[in-house]
Parts: structure tokens; C-alpha cells; sequence
């Protein structure tokens, strides 16, 4: 369950208090009104499963079916992973990126945290060595300044060429 931003497991319900333990072991007292006041997230009503999400930035030349295909030989290859969830797909896009997200599901939170931790690490290395056109870049548009100073005469377009550039 959340509550209070922190996540965790009810570990005992009172007449006045529920105890729940954090993911980190530390305990939070928490008055039994606070229930009935305030939402609060159940991640078990039903069952222990999440599907957890990973997010990644990365350059339009990301080649997304490859890192598609990636991701889902490694999942299957992680532990903690239950065979129920993997997929990924383009949420955004923006002047400088595009966004993936990963969907990867596993048995219960804590094994959620770790598998997406796991696999974000692992990603991020699979880009970094496998397709390193895919990093994250800034780019500029250069133009001759004209000034003739002995310098390369290269200073950044104003905005205005730069969205002419763009639009190319």
C-alpha cells in the first residue's frame, strides 16, 4: 500500500491504530480515522503483482524495435520477473528526445523495485554500448558570423533558423 508517500504492508490493525510496516523497515503508527478521512493505494486487495514502469529518455535515432526486442530477451532472462508483463513503447516526444517506457511486472513490490532498477540499469548500458546514436544530444545550428577575426566565425543560429532548420 502508499500512504503518505511510503510504501509498505499493514503489519497490524488496533482499535485505534494501524501499524504499518515501510519498505525499509522502519514502522509508521498510523491513527485508524486516517482511513476513513484520506485515500490511501491497496496494492494487494487481490494479488501481490504490479507491473512497474521505466522510463528512459533517448535520441530520435534510437533504433525503438531493437531496444524492444532488448528488453523483452531481458526480462525473461531476470529472476524477478513474473511472465506476465513486458512491453515498451514511445510516450513522448519533444524537441530533443523521444521517451520510452517500459512495462515489466513482477510478483509483489519490493521484487517490482528491484526488476525495474535492474532493468533501467541494464538498459541503460545496452544503449550506451550497442547503440550509442541513441544517447541523449544537444544540437546546434551553426552560421558563419562574418566578422572575420582569424576565429572560425561560427556563432549559434538565432531561434527563429533554428525552427526553419528544423522543419527540414
Amino acid at each position: 500500500m502508499i500512504i503518505e508517500n511510503e510504501w509498505g504492508w499493514i503489519e497490524d490493525i488496533a482499535s485505534t491504530y494501524v501499524v504499518i510496516r515501510l519498505w525499509d523497515w522502519r514502522r509508521m503508527v498510523v491513527p485508524l480515522s486516517y482511513f476513513i478521512e484520506k485515500p490511501f493505494q491497496n496494492w494487494t486487495r487481490d494479488t501481490a503483482s504490479l507491473i512497474g514502469v521505466v522510463a528512459l529518455h533517448v535520441d530520435y535515432r534510437a533504433d525503438v524495435p531493437r531496444i524492444r526486442r532488448w528488453l523483452e530477451e531481458a526480462v525473461k532472462q531476470s529472476k524477478l520477473w513474473d511472465g506476465e508483463v513486458v512491453n515498451l513503447q514511445v510516450i513522448d516526444a519533444d524537441s530533443r528526445t523521444i521517451e520510452l517506457r517500459a512495462l515489466v511486472s513482477a510478483r509483489n513490490a519490493p521484487q517490482s523495485w528491484d526488476l525495474r532498477c535492474e532493468i533501467r540499469e541494464k538498459l541503460i548500458a545496452f544503449i550506451r554500448d550497442e547503440m550509442p546514436e541513441a544517447l541523449p544530444r544537444d544540437r546546434a545550428i551553426l552560421i558563419p558570423s562574418g566578422d572575420g577575426e582569424g576565429d572560425l566565425g561560427l556563432r549559434p543560429a538565432p531561434p527563429e533558423k533554428m525552427r526553419a532548420s528544423a522543419s527540414h
